[in-house]
This record gives structure tokens, C-alpha cells and sequence, in this order.
């Protein structure tokens, strides 16, 4: 068959068109939720797996299967909500049929092959019962469908978790209250079909609900709104959220949510393996902190009040683990978010006297060490994120610093170690089996007397930095000393940071196993090699400590290689949560985030692209195993997503960002703004891992860093990747040329 030139000119244009049609509508249908697996994670290599949570982004309800880890083949309940980030749960739910004992709860077998997770809905068919369950969920609602064998009469078994009671409304509604650290949370919930009859055990805590069969599939609709303010309030947020029975329709509604949600952030490129990883990562960034205002009103547990409010009030942090990335990595995605949990951060110092650190959902819970919150004030006040008077803010970082207590685990006035601290400029240190003398000292968490010094001067620097900004010149001068604290503890003989006693004495252990379980006394979770490098704020100091920036990058590269002289068995059994271990690096635990990107102070970039590719590849598969340590609701999460496009916040405070191994060929940023930054990687791939050259806006970039205004700003960064590093790319000057005004 001939065609003549037009013809075929035709069919050409027609084929174009064609392809342009179908790239626009794959790009436009991109939905990043079909990356996402909650279950990446699931079984925790020593510590605690994460959960498939169903929630929308930042919301209050958050449910998950009850099972110990995804290789747990029993389901035993279906919490309704939780209290808050693996501390709690709330009214469980369990379907079963037959018969059940007075005091045993149903629970049933269920197969992987036949759950479907994902951010915005779940299903699982319990193989006990041949029931199958599906939950979607809203802010302050969820609903519930399930389907019953044939013939078989539905049954719920509806559980208290704390103390409360369950009452049965009427015919299709039932009601609860538990109650629980002090507070109380309400649920109103109704069923499509009426209530055939009901029984309370266990003095109330436990309803047992039968349904008569239903000819059309033998379905139970569930849904239930919650509250912490009342009852009513429960019932407002149910006819709010959910007026109808139309399960479907929130469902599509939850999706759209998590899609553009997760769509800020649109790579192309990279394996789809890559792509889970990342997506599922980033969901985790959503799990809290948790939006718990109802209607312009919330219940702040920090003064046992109903407060009115138009600023949404905001809880769950654990800014020990959170300062580090998820909070930078809000701050860049969604500034007015986290504008309102800073927001939130000063409205509960206001109704309690303390700046809080673990800030849960019925108040303080004064874990780990340090005021790390300061440091996060800092980063988004110097990124322009923070749209309030910061008076308040300053005074009660202020009163922490001098007025609070520094023993881990404790929160309150200072004590005797405290008045120490600010004489010895150090936290003094028990020496190897003598006794503890003072009371307020946590008989687990120990005195961790060097993470302690070395947390609080990052701390202190960054309370200079606001004095500094606010004309406080007496504050500047007396935080900026307390900043060089540190340096009273580095043993320059023995090369790490060692703890003294009250007098002044060294302590000699040895910083990779001594100080007790989790190197407790005189570290924390991880042992002194970990902590060879706390000291963000400071970076040329401690070079200067070190002996120059020579032997701070051969410390870099032992830290890598240094052998655990003893068994593994050995180690964990001290060091739990020293895990992801390569060298005497441990990947999975927040200290150690910002290590790997410290050779780009060093001149050898190339270390710190090679470094993030393996950790990446090695510890973030996306399977079961793929979180190397305890994720903390985001915390990890955070690292791997800014990791994996290619920049990362390694001092928060200072508005910077260091560059990386980009693992995508193009990532978009889609800034709140309106405007976009993009990370182009030409020749991005598994092997092509090294920066051989770099351009901002199409000027070359001869160092590792940009600003955080570069990226709000919008433009682009590019890079030429190559299979060998550029050891000639990277000068580390660029950082001090632009941190310069930030590092007083």
C-alpha cells in the first residue's frame, strides 16, 4: 500500500497528538497514594514495627489493625482512634459471629493476601469469622463496613480500652466515654441496622451488639464521630463530617486528600521500588502532630480547659526526634501548618508553665533530654514561617533554660544537678558503680550526663540567636557561653566527648559500651561515637577540637569502619536501639541523621553521596523490614524523604540546606506559593550516584549547599551525575560564605 507524504505527514501529527493526550493524562491521573504501603516497616528489627494507620493528613482519628507486627496472624480489635503516637488507644471494635465468653474478646486470623492498606482506606477479611472489614477515615469521624458470612447473624464486640461505659442510645446508636490520664474522649456512633439486643460486661466497659441477618449481602454499617470536648460535640462532628451512608463517597473524598497531599512533592525517574520507599515516607510525615480543635473550640489538657479559639490547636511531638527533619520538612511543604503547631507550642507553655518537648494528647510526657523545641522556634522563625508575637514564646524558652530541669525523662524546676550545670558549665557524671545520691534522678533514664551537656549547649545556642534578634543583649552573651559548653567535655587524648564528675575528674570508659543499659549514664541510646558528632551548631569548633578538618573527616570515615569488638548479640543487649549499624554508625536512631552529610564540610562531598545512596539502599527497602529503627510518627520518615531528593537540613537554625545523591531524575516541589523548585539529575541512576557538576537557576553552584530562601523562591537545581565522583566538586567554603550571617 503507498502513501503519499501528506497522508503520512497526517498519521505522524495524528500519533503526536496522540502521545501528547496520554503523557497529559497519565501526568494529570499521577496518583502518588498507589506508591504508598503502610506496611513498609511492619515488622520492627528489634524495636517497634510501624503500624498501617488510616487517618487523613494530621487529623485526630488515626485506626490500625490491633496485631503485634504484620507477622502476627491474629487481629484481636480495630481501635476507633488513638490516644497518641504508640501511647494508647481508644473504644475498640471487633466483629465476630458465634458465641464469645464473658471475659474473652473475639479475635481472629486474617491473611496478608487478602488485606489492602493504604492511607485512606483499609480492608481485611477476618478468616475466623469469613467476615470482611473495610474502614475509611474522616478528622473527627470514621466509618466502618462490614460484610457477614451468609446466614450467619452479625455480632460486634465494642471494648473500653481505660476506664468508661458504653450506652446504648436506641435501636441504631450506641455512646461511650473513656476516660484516661485525666481527660475524657466521647464517641456517638450509629448502625444502618437496627440493634436486635444488646449486653454490657465487664461493668460497661464491654457492649456486645447482635443484628438481626440482612438479605442484601448481611452488611453492618458503623460510623462514629469523637470527641474530647463532650458528648454533643461527638454527635456535631458525626452529622458534620458524615451526614449520610454513602461509604464510597469518603472514601474518594479521603484519596483526593492523601493525593494532594502527597502530590507536592512529584518525582520522575528512579525505580518504582524508589518511588514506594519515598511515598510511604512521606505519608508517615502526616501521622501527627493531630488537629484536635472542634468548631472553632478545643480541650487543652494542659489546664484541664474548653478554650475558643480560630487558630487550629494542634498535639503529639516528640521534638527530640522530630526537630532534626519532620518539622524543617513541614516548614518548607506547609508553613501555615506548621505556623499553627508552633502557634500550639506557646498556647500550652501558656496554660501549663513549661515549654513542652513531648507534647501528648493529655499533656506532657517528659521523655528523652534536652529543649529541643527551642531549636525548632529558631529554624522556622529564621525561615519566616512563624506568623505570631514571639514574647511568649522567648519567655517560656527562657524559663526552661534557666529555671527548668535538665535530667532526662523529668520536666519541672531545676534541682541540685541543674544548680551544678550552671556553675561547672557541664552535667556532672557518676563514676562506674557509684551509687546515685540525688532523688529527682529517673532510676532508668540515668543522668546521660554528655548527651545531656551536649543537647542543651545546641539548645542554648539557639536561645542566642533569638536574644540576639530581639536586642536581648545580656541573653546573647549569657546563652552564647552556655553554647560552648561542649567543649568542657571533649578528651582530647582519648578523642571523644567523656563525662567528669563534680570535681572536675575525667571519667575513663570506654564510649562505644560503657554507661549501663543504653549507655545511659552517660550517654543515650547510643553510645560515644554517636555522640562524637552532636554538636550541629558548631561544626568548625569542633574540627577545631579535633585537630582540623583533616582529622575530622578521617574520624568520618572510621566512624564507618570501626569494628563493635564484641558480638552483635552483645551489643543489642546493651544497645537496643543502637541499630542500622554500619561501623559504629547506627541509621536507625535520630542522632546519627545528620552525620553522614558532615563530609560536605570536609571538601569530600563525594563521601557524603556514597554514604546516603547505601544507607538508603541498604536500610529503606520497601518491604516489611524497611525502617531500620523506631520510625517515631515521622521522625525517620522525614530523613528518607529529603534524603532522597537530594537536600537535607543538616544544622536546623541555620536556613540552609546541604546537598546530597538525588535518587530521582526530576523532583517538583509544588511550594504553597504557587511557585515550584525543581531538582533536575541528568544521568541519575543506581550506579550514577556521584555530583560530577551543579547549576542554581543556570549559574554553577561550586559547593554543597543552597539557601532555604533558594528554594522558596522557586527555580530549579541541577545536576550531572556520573558513575565516579568529581573529588574536585564541592567546595566546602560556600557554606560559611552563606551561614555566615547565622552563626554569631
Amino acid at each position: 500500500m503507498n502513501l503519499s507524504k501528506s497522508v503520512i505527514s497526517k498519521i505522524i501529527f495524528a500519533i503526536f497528538l496522540i502521545a501528547v493526550v496520554i503523557s497529559c493524562n497519565s501526568k494529570k491521573d499521577f496518583d502518588p497514594t498507589a506508591f504508598v504501603d503502610p506496611n513498609i516497616g511492619g515488622v520492627g528489627h528489634i524495636l517497634q514495627p510501624t503500624r498501617p494507620t488510616v487517618q487523613l493528613p494530621n487529623q485526630m482519628i488515626r485506626m490500625y489493625p490491633n496485631r503485634k507486627d504484620y507477622l502476627d496472624d491474629q487481629i484481636s480489635s480495630f481501635p476507633l482512634s488513638l490516644i497518641s503516637h504508640r501511647n494508647g488507644q481508644l473504644f475498640r471494635l471487633m466483629p465476630f459471629v458465634g458465641n464469645m465468653q464473658e471475659n474473652v474478646n473475639p479475635v481472629s486470623s486474617w491473611d496478608q493476601q487478602n488485606e489492602t492498606a493504604t492511607p485512606y482506606y483499609y480492608l481485611v477479611w477476618l478468616e475466623d469469622y469469613n467476615a470482611t472489614l473495610e474502614f475509611v477515615p474522616g478528622a473527627k469521624t470514621g466509618f466502618f463496613r462490614i460484610e457477614f458470612p451468609e446466614s450467619a447473624q452479625p455480632k460486634l464486640n465494642l471494648s473500653i480500652v481505660n476506664s468508661g461505659s458504653w450506652i446504648q442510645e436506641d435501636k441504631n446508636s450506641i455512646s461511650g466515654v473513656e476516660s484516661f490520664k485525666g481527660m475524657k474522649a466521647y464517641v456517638f456512633g450509629e448502625f444502618d441496622a437496627p440493634i436486635l439486643s444488646s449486653q454490657q460486661l465487664n461493668n460497661d466497659k464491654k457492649l456486645v451488639l447482635t443484628f438481626l441477618e440482612k438479605s442484601e449481602n448481611n452488611m453492618i454499617n458503623f460510623k462514629y464521630g469523637m470527641s474530647f470536648i463532650s458528648l454533643e460535640q461527638a454527635k456535631k462532628n458525626l452529622d458534620n463530617e458524615m451526614p449520610d451512608w454513602m461509604f464510597d463517597k469518603y472514601k474518594n473524598e479521603a484519596q483526593k486528600i492523601w493525593a494532594e497531599t502527597l502530590g507536592q512533592i512529584e518525582v520522575v525517574g528512579g525505580s518504582e521500588s524508589r518511588k514506594r520507599t519515598f511515598y510511604t515516607a512521606l505519608y508517615r510525615c502526616y501521622e501527627r502532630m493531630n488537629n484536635i480543635t472542634e468548631d472553632g473550640k478545643y480541650y487543652s489538657n494542659y489546664d484541664g480547659k474548653i478554650h475558643e479559639d480560630e487558630q487550629d490547636f494542634y498535639i503529639d511531638d516528640w521534638v527530640w526526634d522530630s526537630y532534626l527533619t519532620h518539622h524543617p520538612l513541614r516548614a518548607l511543604l506547609d508553613p501555615d501548618l506548621e505556623n499553627d503547631m508552633m502557634a500550639s507550642y506557646v498556647r500550652m507553655y501558656e496554660q501549663s508553665g513549661w515549654m513542652p518537648q513531648f507534647c501528648l494528647l493529655w499533656g506532657e510526657n517528659p521523655c528523652m533530654n534536652g529543649f529541643h523545641s527551642t531549636i525548632t522556634f529558631l529554624d522556622n522563625y529564621r525561615k519566616n514561617v512563624l506568623q505570631f508575637d514571639m514574647n511568649s514564646a522567648y519567655d517560656g524558652m527562657k524559663k526552661n533554660a534557666l529555671n527548668g530541669t535538665m535530667l532526662p525523662w523529668k520536666i519541672g524546676a531545676a534541682g541540685s544537678l541543674d544548680s551544678l550545670y550552671h556553675v561547672l558549665n557541664y552535667f556532672p557524671a557518676l563514676h562506674p558503680g557509684e551509687l546515685e545520691t540525688e532523688p529527682m534522678v529517673h532510676s532508668f533514664e540515668k543522668r546521660q550526663a554528655v548527651a545531656v551537656t551536649l543537647g542543651h549547649s545546641y539548645d542554648d545556642w539557639a536561645l542566642a540567636q533569638f536574644a540576639n534578634e530581639f536586642d536581648k543583649n545580656d541573653d546573647y552573651e549569657l546563652f552564647l557561653k552556655k553554647a560552648n559548653n561542649y567543649k568542657n567535655l571533649y578528651w582530647k587524648e582519648k578523642g571523644f566527648f567523656m563525662p567528669k564528675d563534680a570535681l572536675g575528674n575525667w571519667i575513663d570508659i570506654d564510649p562505644k559500651f560503657d554507661g549501663g543499659m543504653g549507655a545511659r549514664d552517660y550517654y543515650d541510646e547510643n553510645n560515644g561515637w554517636t555522640y562524637l558528632w552532636q554538636v550541629q551548631h558548631d561544626i568548625p569548633g569542633l574540627m577545631d577540637l579535633m585537630g582540623g578538618m583533616q582529622n575530622f573527616e578521617q574520624g568520618l570515615d572510621q566512624l564507618f569502619r570501626e569494628g563493635l569488638d564484641r558480638s552483635k548479640y552483645q551489643t543489642w543487649a546493651k544497645l537496643p536501639d543502637f541499630t542500622g549499624i554500619v561501623g559504629q554508625f547506627s541509621m536507625g536512631n535520630e542522632p546519627s541523621f545528620h552525620i553522614p552529610y558532615l563530609y560536605n564540610f570536609t571538601g569530600s562531598p563525594w563521601k557524603t553521596q556514597k554514604k546516603i545512596r547505601m544507607l538508603l539502599d541498604t536500610w529503606f527497602p520497601d518491604n516489611i523490614f524497611g525502617i531500620p529503627g523506631d520510625e517515631d510518627g515521622g521522625g525517620m520518615s522525614a530523613f528518607v524523604v529529603f534524603s532522597s531528593i537530594g537536600i537535607y537540613p543538616v544544622i536546623p537554625g541555620v536556613p540552609l540546606y546541604t546537598i546530597g545523591s538525588p535518587v530521582f531524575e526530576e523532583v517538583t516541589i509544588n511550594l504553597d506559593s504557587g511557585k515550584k523548585f525543581k531538582i533536575v539529575a541528568d544521568n541519575c541512576s543506581d550506579e550514577n550516584k556521584y555530583i560530577q557538576k551543579a547549576w542554581l537557576n543556570g549559574e554553577a553552584l561550586d559547593g554543597p549547599w543552597i539557601t532555604h530562601q533558594n528554594v522558596i523562591d522557586g527555580g530549579e537545581l541541577k545536576f550531572e551525575m556520573g558513575i565516579r565522583p568529581n573529588k574536585d566538586w564541592g567546595n566546602p567554603e560556600l557554606f560559611f560564605k552563606l551561614a555566615e550571617s547565622y552563626l554569631n
